[in-house]
């Protein structure tokens, strides 16, 4: 498996966290994946070595100019001592589309997800196996030319480092309360919303902020130039279920195309479902609820996986979805996903990669 990757064992690994007080993204494995890309020779030097701190220029393009992308993943221990990874290769494709928008060179995927299946394989102990837990996989690739200047960089590095993880909401699975962005606006078509760069999180954050102080979880980001049509929330996409039918937004150019997304819409029409993308304002949403049509609503991906949406508040206009309870569909998405996930479940789709 890693025949082109050099492994450097730490000689000083960590004491592993209490898996029940995890939180998410706290906690940091004994050993990171690094590779290089330099103009010319083009991505070499792979190699595992212990978790430590980068040492960098302060003229590094990417504290300047913001050229970074990310991804984020899971792996799974089963209950047989088996080790999954799910859907891994739609990831590294995905960087791929968020590489070329960057204008950052693309990845062999192949290699990637190899890459990323021995990594786990040498920090393996840190796979957490309490209910809910998982270990969440970060690659990234970051600009690395010491040059103060607008163009793309000459060198890069690959990085993939690892954190054992519980639930990312506090609610876990319990429904959040989502505040409804009517101010600031996160992406618009030709922009990088469709990617997963630093930028898109950082224009999130004062709406962060300002819904933590009215007591909200997340916040739904409507689109940048009507600000009536309904884009995805601050970490996931979002679904609704209206008089019976499955409704998401459309990818058209300023949101995520999550993989938790797309596998929410496979297993939905395998189970003969309704589901439908398309734009859908959240004017229409209101009188949906208003209508009693409004049945459920739930935001997908990787950190949460499903997490039911109980509350909205759109200009002060509260409501409250399915008596603030997990719907049918969303508990139906859930158990199945996880299930498959963490080997519970037959994998009738071919999702999972044994590392």
């Amino acid at each position: 498996m890693s025949a082109n990757i050099k492994i450097e064992k730490t000689q000083n690994p960590k004491q592993k966290p209490d898996e029940e007080n995890l939180g998410f993204g706290r906690y940091f494995t004994d050993h990171m994946f690094v590779m290089d890309y330099t103009e010319g020779k083009g991505w070499h030097d792979a190699r595992i070595i212990p978790y430590a701190n980068l040492s960098m220029d302060p003229a590094c393009m990417v504290f300047h100019y913001g050229q970074a992308v990310f991804e984020g993943m899971k792996a799974y221990k089963t209950k047989d001592g088996r080790v999954l990874l799910f859907r891994p290769r739609k990831n590294m494709e995905r960087i791929n589309v968020s590489n070329d928008r960057l204008c950052i060179p693309t990845i062999d995927v192949d290699f990637s997800v190899e890459a990323i299946k021995t990594l786990v394989d040498v920090d393996k102990d840190w796979i957490p196996t309490a209910e809910g837990t998982s270990l969440y996989i970060r690659p990234f690739i970051i600009a690395t030319d010491p040059f103060l200047g607008v163009r793309p960089s000459l060198t890069y590095k690959f990085i993939v480092i690892l954190s054992p993880v519980g639930a990312y909401y506090p609610e876990g699975i319990n429904p959040v309360k989502i505040y409804i962005e009517n101010e600031y606006v996160r992406a618009v078509k030709g922009g990088v919303g469709f990617t997963k760069t630093g930028g898109n999180y950082a224009a999130s954050l004062k709406s962060q902020m300002k819904a933590k102080e009215l007591g909200y979880t997340q916040v739904l980001w409507l689109d940048g130039i009507e600000r009536k049509y309904i884009e995805e929330v601050g970490t996931m996409n979002v679904f609704f279920k209206i008089d019976g039918e499955i409704i998401t937004p459309s990818l058209e150019g300023s949101i995520l195309a999550g993989i938790t997304r797309d596998s929410c819409i496979e297993l939905l029409k395998s189970w003969g479902m309704k589901v439908t993308e398309r734009r859908i304002s959240i004017q229409e949403l209101y009188d949906a609820h208003a209508n009693g049509k409004l049945e459920e609503a739930f935001g997908t991906g990787t950190a949460a996986v499903i997490s039911p949406i109980g509350e909205f508040n759109w200009e002060g206009k509260v409501i409250t979805v399915n008596d603030g309870k997990i719907g049918e569909v969303s508990q139906r998405l859930y158990d199945t996903i996880t299930g498959i996930q963490n080997g519970v479940l037959e994998d009738f789709l071919g999702w999972t990669e044994e590392v």
